[in-house]
């Protein structure tokens, strides 16, 4: 049954078929047995008979308010598949108001952020499926980005307080979705982590699960990591999920495609030694994966290995009872070139260690310790060279200076005493290092005049490592 007042709604097309009778002042009804969807559907049918392309474009004369109710009726008349004429011509005026901003908003705003974002409310009245028909049309309008990944956040938190395990899930993959169609700079690594926690315990699909490990992946680099810290299952044994990361990462460089700049990288380094030194304390982890996450970045992705090695230290403290060749594998990450003097001390007489692994370190010392000195003379003649050559003038007094000088520093000239300070390794590395540095500040800051100008500074400069 239709009651007159729903058929006067409608444009003439009524009045032709019911002639007189629309205008008389008792109620009119209009019968129609077995109507397939009853009221709902006859309305339907005749508002797509009635209404053609002409009237159509009224429909961008509306207020934002007949809008909203339009967009109300059709998600409780239309299916989800539905592409009604009359939907997407109202979903075109909508977006079109959005886009332009010309829709003022009907409260008083006292900031930027609330004149742009009040229509947010006006929104979360829609189901999910007319959502997506909105936000995609948004999208492909140039709508802010950040805009919408915010109402969608919004629109979650509000949909959430009264929806169904069935109908969250089906927010949640659709939120997915459009997320990852957006910039990856229109949100944060934090809405991510947070929607992560959200979906880990619904039953969503693993496709969109790995759709969200992608995009967050993609900003590993800005995570911190308590994000990281996220419990594993309990039939998994161990206490954070060890899986997730490795997934994290591996999404960071595909995401790169390839090419990652070295900044990002390094952020990721340390965010993954950070969360290395967390976990090797678990006495549950397994050697296989804690071998998988040292190993899973390149060398050069680390400046220094000192956190890598703390972490293994610790490991190798909860895991006492593992064979050598397991800790081989998990030492393999190890670039002791890049470890600093304390821990290439702390790993030569760390018993914990597999033994092979201090004769690698005694021998790296070592080769390091001839670089450096080697380089130390080098710089040493360099300077001695330069200086003698400039003051060819007054010769006499350079080579007065330049012997005061290398009497000074105890320049070595013969081959015995390079063999002395290779044999004795009195002097540490960090002590040759340091020296290095000053050396090359000092060359550096000394004006090439006259070299009777350097005075009493010769007293100044360095001595080598007796």
């Amino acid at each position: 049954m239709v009651d007159k007042r729903t058929l006067a709604s409608f444009p003439d097309s009524f009045k032709k078929l019911f002639g007189y009778l629309m205008d008389e002042t008792k109620d009119l009804k209009v019968l129609f047995h077995d109507f397939e969807d009853g009221a709902e559907g006859f309305e339907l049918a005749a508002a797509r008979f009635c209404y053609n392309k002409k009237s159509l474009d009224c429909i961008s004369f509306w207020t934002w308010s007949e809008l909203l109710v339009a967009l109300k009726e059709c998600q409780d008349l239309l299916s989800a598949s539905d592409s009604s004429l009359i939907l997407e011509k109202i979903l075109d005026c909508v977006v079109t108001r959005l886009a332009s901003l010309v829709v003022a908003s009907p409260c008083t705003c006292s900031s930027e952020n609330t004149r742009i974002s009040w229509w947010f409310e006006d929104l979360l009245v829609l189901k999910i499926d007319l959502i997506d028909k909105v936000i995609r049309m948004s999208i492909s309008r140039n709508i802010d980005h950040a805009m919408i990944s915010k109402f969608l956040l919004c629109y979650q938190r509000s949909r959430f307080l009264t929806a169904t395990p069935t109908e969250k899930c089906k927010i949640m993959e659709v939120i997915i979705n459009l997320l990852s169609l957006l910039d990856r700079s229109s949100f944060s690594c934090k809405l991510l982590f947070g929607i992560f926690r959200v979906v880990s315990s619904l039953k969503i699909s693993s496709h969109h699960k790995s759709i969200l490990e992608n995009l967050i992946g993609s900003q590993l680099d800005r995570a911190t990591i308590d994000f990281l810290l996220v419990p594993s299952s309990r039939r998994k044994g161990y206490v954070y999920d060890v899986n997730l990361v490795l997934r994290l990462v591996k999404a960071f460089y595909i995401e790169g495609r390839c090419f990652v700049l070295a900044s990002r990288l390094r952020k990721v380094a340390s965010l993954v030694d950070s969360y290395l030194v967390e976990v090797a304390a678990d006495c549950h982890l397994s050697p296989s994966k804690f071998a998988a996450l040292v190993l899973v970045l390149p060398d050069d992705a680390r400046e220094s290995h000192d956190r890598l090695f703390q972490a293994i230290d610790i490991y190798l403290e909860v895991h006492g009872g593992l064979c050598e060749a397991k800790k081989m594998k998990i030492c393999s990450a190890l670039n002791y070139a890049k470890l600093s003097t304390d821990a290439l001390k702390h790993l030569a007489r760390n018993p914990k260690f597999p033994s092979r692994i201090a004769i690698q370190v005694f021998i790296n010392q070592q080769s390091k310790l001839e670089n450096l000195f080697e380089d130390k003379t080098h710089l040493v003649d360099t300077f001695s060279s330069s200086v003698l050559a400039e003051e060819s003038i007054d010769e006499k007094v350079s080579s007065d200076q330049v012997l005061v000088y290398a009497k000074r520093i105890n320049l070595p000239n013969k081959a015995e005493h390079l063999d002395v300070q290779l044999q004795a390794m009195q002097c540490t590395i960090t002590e040759l290092e340091k020296y290095c540095g000053i050396m090359q500040t000092q060359i550096g800051n000394i004006p090439r005049t006259r070299l009777s100008s350097l005075g009493n500074n010769a007293r100044f400069l360095p001595k080598l490592c007796s």
